[in-house]
């Protein structure tokens, strides 16, 4: 992804905004819904299907493609509700710019101006190093590149939010499914708005067993993919 390319913020059909690249016809979140998206992938299938199968006292997430921060937020302002503690991990190649999380609506259109301090937090917090956000949700940002991950055997959830597979392939193949199956912790689960046949086989073939499930608004189906052991 280049990093010069031309950005704007737009209105996506449930009235909330997102990032959009006119020259490549590509968003940050689904035009059909940029917060429908977010709830019903990483939220439904991902966050209470993990919590509903175990008990866990700290949820460690992943984020592949922490960019406007809304899946971060959504996951705080459910955990808040529910009293769960949170070790949140993004990871981000190119951060977005301060003068563009200005212009998201996503406090307001969650209903939650009384957490407008914790969502500039989440931008403003440094990078690399673990932020207590709260005292049950910590933050850890990193600029780094997806191909260059290597952790093992740490988290219960992977949010896999990468641009789609049209713009960028390489963020879709056998060899970053291989590193986020290493990521994860046994029966650990990741959660993709995508649902092409080949990232399907991509992470077959490195062990994960997946399942399609319908998808959120503008898209028939996603993929939810299981750590097997």
């Amino acid at each position: 992804m280049k990093k010069d390319l031309k950005r704007e913020i737009i209105t996506t059909s449930d009235g909330s905004t997102t990032i959009h690249f006119p020259e490549l016809d590509e968003h940050y979140h689904s035009k059909h819904g940029a917060i429908n998206e977010s709830k019903h992938v990483f939220i439904k299938n991902g966050f209470d299907h993990i919590l509903a199968s175990k008990k866990i006292s700290e949820l460690h997430i992943l984020e592949i493609g922490f960019g406007t921060g809304l899946n971060a937020f959504i996951t705080y302002l459910k955990a808040l509700k529910i009293c769960q503690k949170i070790n949140y991990v993004g990871v981000e190649a190119y951060p977005v710019l301060m003068e563009e999380v200005e212009c998201l609506n996503y406090v307001k259109q969650l209903s939650a101006q009384d957490q407008l301090m914790i969502f500039d937090q989440f931008h403003q917090s440094s990078w690399e190093n673990q932020q207590a956000i709260t005292d049950t949700f910590f933050l850890t940002k990193r600029q780094q590149f997806f191909e260059d991950i290597v952790d093992e055997s740490r988290y219960h959830l992977i949010y896999f939010d990468a641009f789609g597979a049209r713009v960028q392939p390489e963020l879709w193949e056998v060899e970053i499914f291989r590193k986020m199956y290493d990521a994860l912790l046994d029966s650990g689960v990741l959660v993709t708005y995508s649902a092409k046949g080949s990232v399907r086989r991509a992470m077959q073939e490195v062990g994960f067993i997946v399942e399609r499930l319908p998808g959120p608004p503008g898209k028939r189906e996603m993929l939810r993919a299981t750590k097997n052991i």
